[in-house]
């Protein structure tokens, strides 16, 4: 069972660095990522990637784009609200610093 383990991550391990390195721009979001309790996972460093993009939106001016960066934002805001509540709820203060900030 340990042997199937083992050979189950060493398959995943070479998979990702093939994939990785094939796609360089997601190589960097990859990095960073970890299985800790204070670890980003792959989902906030994408999260974290969404709003540094849809905040350069706000640089340039007479664009729709604007709206659209402005309503993602506000989508995102809310999953921080939602993830502070969740923490205090489940008295896990600990995790509430971990939301992605948007500005």
């Amino acid at each position: 069972c340990v042997q199937v383990y083992h050979k189950k991550q060493w398959y995943q391990r070479r998979v990702r660095g093939r994939i990785l390195d094939r796609y360089g721009a997601y190589k960097d979001l990859h990095t960073g990522v970890g299985d800790g309790p204070n670890d980003k996972t792959l989902e906030d460093r994408f999260f974290e990637e969404e709003v540094k993009i849809l905040s350069l939106a706000f640089m340039d001016s007479f664009h729709l784009g604007v709206f659209f960066a402005f309503v993602k934002l506000k989508e995102q805001e809310n999953r921080n609200i939602v993830w502070i509540a969740e923490c205090i709820a489940q008295k896990n203060k600990s995790k509430v610093e971990n939301y992605i900030p948007i500005f």
